[in-house]
């Protein structure tokens, strides 16, 4: 589990022409809450956080202003373009505290020959976890796949100390028949078919 830390200045404009000015000069607005504190409005260093962001559900011990804070990410907005940063919630956790929170489903393995497409249903699992130990991914195995299987929920390997926080019935993972393959097999022979007999007819 990834563990930065990251500086945090106390924000004292609000309103969207103060976090464009924000943003302007390199930085993210990010508000921190959790455990019935009030919120607390932080701008945060763009790059670094960006950086940090690459790890999923990243631990990041904040400084705000010489006092710390460990949180992890809540909600990341993006521009839809571009892709930078536009604002952060962060929630604090304390260590030895259960989290929620999701992780990328992640497949190793080749399916069977001849097995159709490979579906994530679900490209993150739900799971509960401590706040300093929540596992980056789990990797799911679909060697020798044939179409029709399916990866449930509680058949994932989980590390020691996380547990399903969704229905183990739930489908992660299945192995599909592509649709329309087997109508655009037929349609040439179908064709060949109808004129044929048109031909037949006609002489």
């Amino acid at each position: 589990m990834a563990d930065v830390k990251i500086s945090a200045e106390i924000r004292k404009e609000f309103g969207k022409g103060a976090s464009r000015r924000i943003r302007a000069v390199g930085k993210v607005p990010a508000v921190i809450y959790g455990h019935g504190t009030d919120p607390v409005h932080v701008t945060l260093p763009g790059h670094e956080t960006m950086l940090a962001l690459k790890t999923p559900n990243v631990l990041i011990t904040l400084d705000v202003e010489g006092r710390e804070e460990l949180v992890i990410p809540k909600a990341v907005q993006r521009e839809a373009i571009r892709g930078f940063l536009v604002h952060i919630d962060l929630i604090i956790v304390k260590r030895g505290e259960k989290v929620t929170v999701e992780i990328p489903v992640l497949t190793e393995g080749e399916l069977a020959p001849g097995a159709g497409l490979l579906e994530h249903v679900l490209n993150t699992l739900p799971v509960e976890a401590e706040a300093t130990h929540i596992p980056e991914s789990v990797t799911v195995s679909v060697e020798g796949l044939e179409t029709g299987a399916s990866v449930l929920a509680k058949d994932i390997p989980l590390p020691s100390g996380t547990t399903l926080a969704v229905d183990g019935e739930e489908i992660v993972i299945q192995v599909v028949q592509p649709q329309g393959e087997e109508p655009s097999a037929e349609a040439p022979e179908g064709g060949e078919a109808a004129e044929s007999a048109e031909e037949g007819s006609g002489a």
